[in-house]
């Protein structure tokens, strides 16, 4: 398709290594359980119905870029969105998270795993009424679920405070995990993919649970496949790669091949940067915490930040900088402390 012309977009000029008319900002989560006007939309529909529900989605992703000025949207929808459009048997449990209705053990359930192999019209066309309200330096980014995390889940049969399962799997039965994995891509790049002709601007792979691996195992049983569904929209969108608690994973992940690597509130950016395979530009990170503790600290905290993405670009181990969190934005966050936020980073 025809990309959209994106007058000086921050994000996109960011991203591109480009110098941006202001810093750009876009928050993980900010789509949703921290807006009132989200919880009043969604009241009565389970999550991933919504996910497939176009005009809904759409008004989702839509709420925080009207409300706080963002320069991004992030497409209203959930990591194992696909592996439901796919036909697998999941379902989101409120306050638990991801459940699926049969565990995936043994080479014989992972070759009865059903891939997707469909464009997911309903998100393709909640993408269409997405970018008929952003003007042209607003960006949308949509995302995938990187194939560990989703793996996870269909090995554990839900969340997992040690993924256990999972890593026994990984270890003792190498062939049907990387069996699994190998099933689980073709699942994801379609997904992707129905976004990419849709009309998204960026995209971000996101593995929630990428940071209890050591970087010996994401290196052997993960770090391929992260590769082959980043290379599968190279030269099209720019690409963000980001996983929780991976401070040690950050040069093995910055190989898989992103424009931007995000890094969450543990490691400072400067610090990060010097940890990439190669020069990218950062994504990040602010403590989703600090958005509890005042206009006074969240100033100042943006500032330190943004010194040292600023100190990391000087250096050369940087191109460039996207705010964010350091993860998502918490459900009891106070809408006004985005939006102070947001103001506070346009203007440092």
């Amino acid at each position: 398709m025809t990309r959209r012309d994106l007058d000086h977009a921050p994000l996109i000029d960011a991203a591109c290594g480009r110098t941006p008319t202001r810093t750009p900002v876009w928050f993980m989560r900010q789509a949703g359980r921290s807006l009132p006007e989200y919880r009043k939309v969604r009241e009565g529909i389970p999550m991933l119905d919504s996910c497939f529900m176009p005009e809904l989605l759409a008004e989702i992703t839509l709420q925080p870029v009207r409300r706080h000025d963002m320069d991004a949207a992030i497409l209203f929808s959930d990591i194992v969105v696909p592996l439901k459009a796919a036909g697998v048997d999941v379902e989101i449990v409120p306050g638990k998270g991801p459940v699926m209705g049969k565990p995936i053990r043994t080479k014989e359930d992972v070759a009865a795993l059903p891939e997707l192999d469909h464009h997911v019209d309903e998100v393709a066309e909640g993408i269409r009424i997405i970018l008929e309200e952003l003007n042209s330096t607003q960006a949308l980014i949509g995302f995938v679920g990187a194939p560990f995390t989703l793996a996870s889940y269909l090995v554990e049969g839900g969340p997992s405070k040690n993924h256990e399962k999972t890593k026994a799997m990984m270890h003792a039965d190498p062939e049907t995990w990387h069996a699994l994995m190998r099933k689980l891509v073709p699942t994801i790049t379609a997904f992707l993919c129905t976004q990419v002709e849709a009309g998204i601007d960026a995209m971000q792979l996101f593995d929630s649970w990428a940071g209890f691996l050591t970087e010996r195992d994401y290196r052997t049983h993960v770090l391929p496949y992260s590769v082959e569904i980043l290379e599968s929209v190279a030269g099209e969108i720019p690409r963000i790669h980001f996983g929780v608690a991976t401070g040690e994973l950050l040069g093995a992940m910055s190989e898989a091949g992103s424009e931007v690597m995000g890094v969450d509130w543990r490691v400072p950016l400067d610090t990060a940067a010097r940890r990439f395979a190669s020069p990218r530009v950062l994504q990040g990170n602010l403590d989703p915490a600090i958005l509890f503790a005042g206009d006074e600290v969240i100033k100042s905290e943006v500032r330190r930040i943004k010194a040292e993405a600023a100190a990391a670009i000087e250096e050369g181990t940087a191109t460039g900088h996207i705010f964010n969190l350091g993860h998502g934005v918490l459900p009891t966050t106070d809408p006004d402390a985005i939006t102070h936020a947001v103001r506070v980073i346009h203007e440092a």
